[in-house]
């Protein structure tokens, strides 16, 4: 594969391929049944060797775990379930010496309730100003102070010893703190310095348009406007201030923005805001064509008043994985959602993610891979009572929750819990199959998806820089250019269909049929 590539200019994150890692599970360095940093330091080469161009750390700060990382207590420690602060700077330092930048997790709209300032906030200390705590409504104060809803299932408040509630749009171990206070503000930013400080060239923002609230709390209306605590006004302040701090140190941002109103949600890649947002219509796009082409139509032009590149994403650590989502694809089911014994057509799964894996890299901007998609590993259904994500807990036990797509990755077939590093049970168990989905299985295997990956990666230059230009094809296939002379043609028709004449194939996603043609469920990047 040859050497790894220098950390690119200061516009890499335009077009850079971005590798999601979920410590918990990428590899375990000491053997205890979780992932770690050690881990992922011996896995570097394997992410050189992929050609990827930054990586994404899940949050890796001290945690209680109540919600995989995402309830914070100390950002400025490392979990000891992780590693150590010196092991984090020296994985920053390792991944940069092979041309790989590192982006972390913050998770501004709450903390952990084993936050020092929460803490203190139950000891009746100042603190309590720095979260939304509430008289309760009734004649005795029984019920909540408002009718807003958990992300996560159920009410939105829970209530004290001392009669108060206080507010978290997520798990109540998970409260919100309050954004009205200069202090909260602050130490975010100081937050933000630290990690740049350590080499740190991006930071992903989660929940990114939930942080601000109406200070009146007011129950939720259906069509309410202003929302009372999604992407309101007040919000671009903060993101001006940080994208200030982010200019000193070269630095990216991107941000966590769940937002239907395309014009809202560009508001938020303005020059002087975030550089980029994940684009989540294209991931839970079903696979047709027509729906494609116009997910990616209405990306581009969103994008382009503000002159911010789009993101395409197939997945991440709390979406079903893609594999098992297009296989799922022709029954109707919910694209995104996740569900107990949902009929799975894993071979047609698998041709779809390898086209759409093709039809990702081909898009102008830049490409996030979640952990395990470059293996083509399948969605996991966890035994119910080995489920630890706290969104099936709140669902009353119906839905599986995120877990299934967080199971320890497979990288020597023949080694102990498939190579994850354990040498007792992982932290979250592997299927019986999944030694067939082994790196080391992979490598020497030239039709494998990782190969398909690597090539794809590899090749991904060939595009350039320029824009999309849509070309003639029959109803139900994709077919665009970038570069004048290369084409990225996807067919999701029922029936094959010819390649232009004298086209050079670059890279196929499967076979074509015995008379050179591309088959359905295919795609294939073509020199012209």
């Amino acid at each position: 594969m040859g050497q790894p590539t220098p950390a690119r200019s200061d516009d890499w994150w335009r077009s850079a391929v971005i590798y999601q890692v979920y410590v918990r599970s990428f590899a375990d360095g000491d053997g205890d049944g979780t992932g770690d940093l050690a881990g992922v330091r011996a896995k570097l080469h394997h992410l050189a060797e992929l050609g990827v161009d930054a990586l994404w750390f899940n949050p890796w700060y001290l945690s209680p775990m109540k919600d995989g990382g995402y309830d914070v207590a100390d950002y400025r420690t490392i979990d000891p379930a992780f590693g150590t602060l010196a092991e984090a700077e020296k994985l920053i330092a390792e991944a940069r010496e092979l041309g790989i930048r590192t982006i972390v997790d913050i998770v501004p709209n709450h903390v952990s309730d084993q936050h020092p300032w929460f803490r203190a906030a139950l000891a009746g200390g100042p603190e309590r100003d720095l979260f939304h705590f509430r008289p309760g409504r009734g004649e005795h104060g029984e019920l909540p102070p408002n009718d807003w809803r958990s992300e996560f299932g159920g009410p939105a408040w829970t209530r004290l010893d001392d009669g108060d509630w206080y507010l978290h749009l997520f798990a109540p171990e998970q409260p919100d703190l309050n954004w009205a206070h200069p202090a909260v503000r602050q130490e975010h930013e100081d937050i933000l310095r630290f990690w740049f400080e350590r080499g740190v060239a991006g930071v992903r923002i989660d929940s990114a348009a939930l942080l601000a609230k109406d200070p009146r709390l007011p129950d939720f209306a259906e069509g309410r406007d202003p929302h009372p605590y999604v992407d309101r006004d007040e919000l671009h302040d903060v993101y001006r201030a940080w994208r200030a701090i982010a200019e000193e140190y070269g630095a990216v941002f991107v941000g966590e923005v769940w937002l239907p109103d395309t014009e809202r949600f560009a508001r938020y890649l303005r020059p002087d805001e975030l550089h980029t947002a994940f684009n989540f219509s294209f991931m839970t796009c079903p696979w047709d064509a027509a729906r494609l082409r116009t997910s990616i139509d209405e990306t581009l032009a969103e994008h382009a008043p503000v002159g911010a590149p789009a993101t395409w994403v197939l997945c991440n650590h709390d979406v079903t994985r893609t594999v098992t989502r297009y296989g799922r694809a022709d029954t109707g089911f919910d694209f995104a959602a996740k569900a107990f014994g949902t009929p799975t057509d894993l071979a047609l799964g698998t041709r779809r993610a390898r086209a759409a894996a093709l039809l990702s890299l081909a898009l102008p901007g830049a490409v996030y891979v979640y952990q395990g998609e470059e293996l083509g590993l399948p969605e996991v259904e966890v035994a119910r009572e080995l489920i630890q994500d706290p969104m099936h807990a709140r669902s009353g036990g119906v839905d599986p929750g995120r877990d299934g797509c967080r199971v320890p990755l497979p990288w020597v077939a023949e080694a102990p819990y498939a190579g994850f590093g354990s040498r007792e049970t992982p932290w979250l168990p592997q299927p019986e199959d999944w030694a067939a989905y082994a790196v080391d299985r992979q490598l020497d295997d030239p039709g494998s998806m990782l190969s398909l990956y690597r090539r794809a990666i590899r090749l991904r230059p060939a595009f350039g820089e320029g824009p999309l230009t849509w070309l003639p094809a029959p109803e139900g296939v994709l077919a665009f250019a970038r570069a004048e002379a290369t084409r990225c043609l996807v067919n999701l028709a029922d029936t094959p269909v010819a390649l232009p004449e004298n086209a050079e194939i670059l890279l196929a996603s499967g076979p074509l049929d015995v008379d050179g043609r591309l088959p359905k469920d295919t795609a294939v990047w073509l020199r012209v």
